[in-house]
């Protein structure tokens, strides 16, 4: 690492101290050589990336109300990898506190490559390192993903190919119905996503919706969806 790249991964550490754990965001990108890579460095930067790193993890720990170091992931390294080896349609996913971007994603970005675009795909991601899983918990991926796609709504990055409010036939049935879904339960219990991310700390049931919001899942999609007259 360059000794202004060091320092500026060190002043992004200190600034990440809220009185908790410092977090170090990192950047390596794996395709310098290619076009996707190239853009990356040209277009977007590491300095950014880090900088973005550091603000959607602030973001994320505001609208989940993890306030305190005991309310999070012990996380002291997250890395961004811009990565040659993933299938040219991929775009993003998180692993082992790690998040990859395929460098062919990032060569199709239209437009301002620091725009909206890379900027949710990066929340979203970001929430993957950050939200609770219900330990491992199976058949719950469609609400993870919808999770990470809620923070992506309301951090403001909702791409144009999104359903609109009150559409979709179920409501895990993509990420982004499932998203709007948990926005409208969000209306009707301020904090109810925040609530329920704290409950998967340890476990996940259905019956996290009953609990936080008195009516079951079923009953919450019917009332979503009569409310835009769906």
């Amino acid at each position: 690492m360059a000794p202004s790249s060091f320092l500026l991964s060190v002043l992004l550490t200190l600034a990440a101290l809220h009185g908790t754990s410092a977090v170090e965001y990192v950047v390596d990108n794996r395709a310098t050589n290619l076009p996707g890579g190239i853009k990356f460095d040209n277009e977007i930067g590491a300095d950014y990336a880090r900088q973005r790193m550091m603000t959607a993890s602030e973001y994320i720990w505001r609208l989940f109300q993890q306030n305190t170091e005991a309310d999070r992931k012990n996380v002291a390294r997250v890395t961004l990898v811009i990565d040659p080896n993933m299938k040219p349609e991929d775009i993003a996913y998180a692993s082992n506190n790690e998040i990859h971007m395929g460098d062919n994603y990032i060569n199709r970005i239209q437009g301002d490559a620091r725009g909206d675009d890379f900027n949710g795909v990066l929340y979203h991601e970001m929430v993957h390192i950050w939200q609770w899983d219900g330990n491992g918990a199976s058949g719950i991926g469609g609400l993870i993903e919808g999770i990470a796609d809620f923070v992506r709504l309301k951090a403001g990055y909702v791409p144009s190919h999104w359903v609109q409010p009150g559409e979709g036939n179920n409501w895990n049935q993509r990420s982004d119905v499932t998203a709007r879904f948990l926005d409208y339960c969000n209306d009707v219990r301020n904090g109810f996503v925040a609530e329920l991310n704290k409950k998967m700390r340890t476990s996940y049931s259905d019956q996290f919706f009953v609990d936080l919001l008195g009516k079951n899942i079923d009953q919450l999609w019917r009332e979503y969806k009569a409310k835009y007259g769906m």
